[in-house]
């Protein structure tokens, strides 16, 4: 998917054609040979399914964000494992690393022919953190020399008074435009990264600059291991990107996905998109929109309210707790990274805030979000009031993401859209609408799956309550349920493993995953014997934490430098 100016488009490869929406309105036209190649790939899985209208859309939204007065299930309620937090962003991050069209380049700007194709296919490669590369134009700015991503340095304020958030750190934020850049002060603290949707909130920011320190340290390592210095920045690369899949492969979906489904995809092979005999050697892969448009967008399902981000901002810090506007707020491309209104009205302004950079007292303390006892390293271990779990996959959401930041979307410096506009679910639900995709019911036929009841649907376990449907609006939701809800309400009634995805969006997230494994020209799936190298806890194993512990040199000061 493409955002442009309030546009969104789908060029969907088996159709030839594209679907634009522009203010809300749907066109569908052919493309030009020249534009299909220079188009981002997606393909339709499970054909055309019937929509919900725009009023029980609406009615569904509303009782996906309010219907239970804001609950937030936590992650390991009804006998579910607890996911830690810093999961809910991870996947985010991958979202944009999947999708992300890397060839968006200036007018005339020359790019090769094998990126051009590539990088409009979905591939777990690490795009959304790479660009281009060094060498290229557009995406010189983002590297220091030597092949090393560039990092930014925070901006000491006086809260709380006599503590290190008063001075300036260097590597803790994301490298920025700054005043040198001109334009709106918006443009000033944009990122310096190739995806600008890596810093619409703070944990995912934080995120993307873990892995910048990551992919640096494997540069500093390589380079005292003597690998010669026009070869550093692409060796260090493979050996990131496969360590990135590994942590996915192995850490991040067994945690949101039946591991049951993800080994057996992982070891015997797709059955369902874009299967071996199917395809041909060296075909790269499409983006199913069933997975771009609703069923990767678990996600925000797991999005806490607020959260423990560290020892400024908690339950009884000097500051308040984190609230998910605040997150939203401490950003560049939907926030200001200024103190303002709770209600974020000053975030439509492209001109509000008078900070260009990061407040040091916003520095995240990953010991919050990630669990190092998993890993042995019980002295990174925070007390239980003070970690984040992520909420339980199911169907509700939290009711900040009724009212998103128009930042998030777009929309700064345009006029206020409707409030329904912004609710995350209603947008959800009226993206799907608008590529007729195909529905639960639809969907759980063709692959295979006992489809979930009508009681399944309406009542689920814990879940968006739908009392305020009429008969005929039930009725029609059980008929023509749309995907994304199919897929929450799959995870939220499965006994085997609450909260986790199942069925239809259990076998859609691992399958596409593997396929965009398989599709990366540095690929763990093509390469099955492939281990990590890299220190962590175990050897042949490597994950979520000790990447981090890598990236932070092992040092608890860098993993939380606050205190």
């Amino acid at each position: 998917m493409v955002h442009r100016h309030h546009r969104e488009t789908y060029y969907v490869v088996d159709e030839g054609r594209i679907l634009e929406f522009e203010k809300g309105e749907a066109v569908a036209r052919v493309l030009s040979a020249t534009e299909q190649q220079m188009a981002f790939r997606f393909s339709r899985f499970g054909g055309k399914g019937v929509q919900l209208d725009e009023a029980l859309r609406a009615k569904l939204a509303e009782a996906m964000t309010t219907g239970t007065g804001g609950a937030d299930p936590d992650s390991g309620d009804l006998g579910g494992k607890a996911v830690p937090a810093g999961f809910t962003y991870l996947g985010q991050f991958v979202d944009h690393d999947l999708t992300l069209d890397r060839t968006q380049v200036g007018l005339g700007e020359p790019v090769p022919v094998e990126d051009l194709v590539q990088g409009r296919s979905p591939a777990l490669d690490l795009d959304s953190l790479y660009g281009l590369g060094p060498h290229h134009g557009s995406s010189a700015r983002f590297y220091e020399s030597g092949g090393r991503l560039r990092t930014g340095t925070t901006l000491g304020v006086g809260f709380p008074p006599e503590s290190t958030s008063n001075t300036d750190h260097e590597g803790f934020d994301l490298p920025r435009a700054g005043a040198a850049a001109g334009g709106t002060r918006a443009d000033q603290r944009a990122a310096l990264i190739p995806d600008a949707r890596n810093d619409e909130n703070l944990a995912v920011g934080q995120i993307h600059l873990a892995f910048i320190r990551f992919h640096n340290r494997v540069v500093d390592l390589l380079a005292e291991r003597g690998v010669p210095e026009h070869r550093l920045f692409q060796a260090a690369r493979d050996l990131v990107v496969k360590h990135y899949q590994w942590v996915l492969r192995t850490d991040f979906l067994p945690r949101i996905v039946d591991p049951d489904i993800v080994e057996r995809v992982f070891t015997r092979g797709r059955r369902h998109f874009e299967r071996p005999g199917y395809t041909r050697p060296g075909d790269l892969p499409t983006m199913p929109i069933e997975f771009s448009v609703a069923a990767y967008r678990l996600g925000h399902s797991m999005v806490r309210g607020a959260y423990q981000w560290n020892s400024v901002f908690r339950a009884g810090g000097p500051g308040p707790i984190a609230s998910l506007g605040l997150l939203f707020r401490f950003s560049g491309t939907a926030g200001n990274l200024t103190p303002g209104p709770a209600d974020l009205s000053d975030l439509d302004d492209p001109n509000s805030g008078e900070n260009l950079r990061l407040p040091s007292n916003w520095i995240v303390d990953f010991r919050r979000l990630f669990d190092f006892g998993e890993i042995g390293r019980d002295d990174l271990v925070v007390p239980a009031g003070e970690f984040n779990t992520a909420k339980r996959l199911d169907t509700l959401l939290v009711d900040p993401l009724s009212t998103l930041p128009t930042g998030t979307f777009d929309g700064r410096g345009r006029p206020v859209p409707p409030p329904i506009q912004r609710n995350l679910a209603f947008r959800n639900l009226t993206r799907a609408a608008m590529v007729e995709l195909a529905t639960g019911p639809q969907l759980a036929a063709r692959m295979g799956f006992k489809q979930l009841t009508e009681d399944q649907i309406l009542r689920g376990n814990g879940g968006a309550a739908l009392e305020g449907l009429t008969d005929t609006e039930r009725a029609q939701l059980v008929e023509h349920t749309p995907l994304w809800f199919y897929v929450l309400r799959e995870a939220e009634v499965n006994e085997a493993g609450p909260g986790r995805l199942t069925g239809v969006g259990g076998t859609l997230v691992a399958e596409v995953f593997h396929r965009a494994i398989e599709g990366s020209r540095r690929s763990i799936v093509k390469h099955p014997g492939w281990r990590p190298s890299l220190p962590s806890h175990r050897r042949g194993r490597f994950t979520m934490t000790d990447l981090l512990l890598f990236a932070f040199e092992n040092d608890p000061e860098l993993l939380n430098p606050l205190g």
